[in-house]
């Protein structure tokens, strides 16, 4: 079984209670917003990291970010492919045609789990500052011996 983390929407935040959350993974996706590399480099200190740029990542090391990004979530024969951008609106190809089993994304700050097509589209919400009445949340994929991803959505304890 491979644990992979995910959190979105930082800006610039990243909670103790967002680290403590993702210290059990293989590999944790920021899909954006991340509002700083200071984030990610916490984040590289769990596992090994993928970020997409967000519409507010404006800074220097935000420039290199792609905004989009395949990641391969399992290893082996059958891999199990994750394609990672900011914002749902730009996807820009069909996941199912092209062989991806998830599509995790950001930017509304409202966590989903939706299946459509035998594709998995995965929002862990927003891991920094509240906005409205929506929960501080991560998310968690986790891949089996078979390819199955599962998915769970970890809201946080607050203590900011």
């Amino acid at each position: 079984m491979r644990t992979i983390g995910v959190i979105s929407d930082t800006h610039g935040l990243l909670r103790e209670e967002a680290v403590d959350a993702l210290k059990d993974s293989d590999l944790i996706l920021h899909a954006g917003d991340v509002g700083g590399a200071g984030v990610l480099d916490v984040l590289s200190g769990i596992a090994p990291v993928f970020v997409v740029k967000g519409n507010n990542d404006y800074d220097e090391a935000a420039s290199s970010w792609p905004k989009r990004e395949v990641v391969h979530l399992s290893e082996g024969t059958s891999p199990v492919l994750a394609y990672m951008l900011h914002d749902i609106s730009d996807l820009d190809l069909d996941p199912s045609s092209a062989g991806f089993a998830v599509v995790v994304y950001g930017h509304s700050h409202r966590p989903a789990m939706e299946r459509s097509g035998g594709v998995l589209y995965f929002n862990p919400g927003a891991a920094g500052h509240r906005r409205f009445n929506l929960p501080v949340t991560v998310g968690r994929l986790r891949v089996d011996g078979r390819g199955r991803v599962s998915s769970e959505i970890i809201e946080l304890e607050e203590t900011i």
